[in-house]
């Protein structure tokens, strides 16, 4: 079997969470460190966005600061997600490597049966969608969980995991966000339009679901993280050794924080006023 790389699960802030993935997938293009995953959760509740997104557009960023909920731009594209009882995912490979199809799709299709893997071990019979869905309203378009992609994860019809994806220099940085619990009151108060937010959180209720709904009990964390790693293990047919970053890994997280992750110009102007430096 194979081995690759899994970094122990911890919980950060929004800006050393973000750092961590970048580092370790710049560490990839230059061929130093195997493929990795990693399962990571968030110190402070946080709507993420994705790289193309118009923050000023899309996300109340007064809302944010008046709920207490940090903001931080992704790497990898797709919509929203406010981040605050979940278990996020990060896979990192070369997007030439043979367990994975050359297509994002595809490839988005292997992870996905992973992840359903890992949820049927705590009795969660999810299934992948193999076509997108129309939004039930426009106003719930900046929500990742507003309507599934393709072979993003359903229970009964509602989405419980999105995922979204890069890759550049032959590397894939794929993002996951499985739901632990879901409050799409808190939600709808973070993104934009506010148009009618009783029934945009009405929607997106009927839209999405959450580990502990679905099991109907409370799921301890790192329970999840343990049924997840053979999930892939079982999917993919290999194997995992826990070990940490490399202390070049560490550096450059160190420098992102500072230089990039920190910076309001990148997490609200994005691409139009960065100048990456690595």
């Amino acid at each position: 079997m194979e081995p690759w790389r899994l970094l122990p699960f911890g919980k950060a802030d929004a800006v050393e969470n973000m750092a961590v993935d970048e580092a370790v997938f710049r560490e990839a293009i230059r061929k130093r460190v195997p493929p990795t995953l990693r399962f990571y959760s968030w110190r402070t509740p946080t709507v993420s966005i994705g790289y193309f997104q118009e923050a000023r557009r899309e996300i109340d960023l007064e809302a944010c600061r008046r709920l207490g909920i940090d903001f931080i731009r992704r790497p990898t594209g797709g919509k929203a997600v406010l981040h605050d009882r979940e278990v996020t995912y990060a896979v990192i490979a070369g997007a030439d490597h043979p367990l994975f199809p050359p297509d994002i799709l595809r490839s988005f299709r292997v992870i996905s049966g992973c992840i359903a893997r890992g949820l049927l071990a705590i009795g969660i019979k999810a299934e992948m969608k193999a076509g997108g869905r129309a939004f039930a309203d426009e106003s719930l378009r900046t929500s990742c969980f507003s309507s599934p992609s393709r072979y993003e994860l359903l229970v009964k019809g509602r989405k419980i995991c999105g995922a979204s994806q890069m890759r550049s220099h032959g590397v894939l940085l794929q993002h996951g966000a499985l739901l632990m619990a879901f409050d799409p009151e808190k939600t709808c108060a973070v993104l934009l339009p506010h148009r009618d937010p009783e029934r945009q959180a009405a929607l997106l209720r009927d839209s999405v679901t959450a580990v502990e709904e679905q099991a109907g009990r409370p799921v301890d964390e790192r329970q999840l993280c343990r049924v997840l790693r053979e999930g892939f293990e079982q999917g993919l047919g290999i194997r995992f050794v826990e070990a940490p970053l490399t202390p070049d890994e560490e550096t450059l997280k160190r420098e992102l924080m500072a230089k990039k992750y920190s910076s309001e110009n990148w997490n609200v102007e994005g691409s139009k006023a960065w100048i990456s430096g690595y």
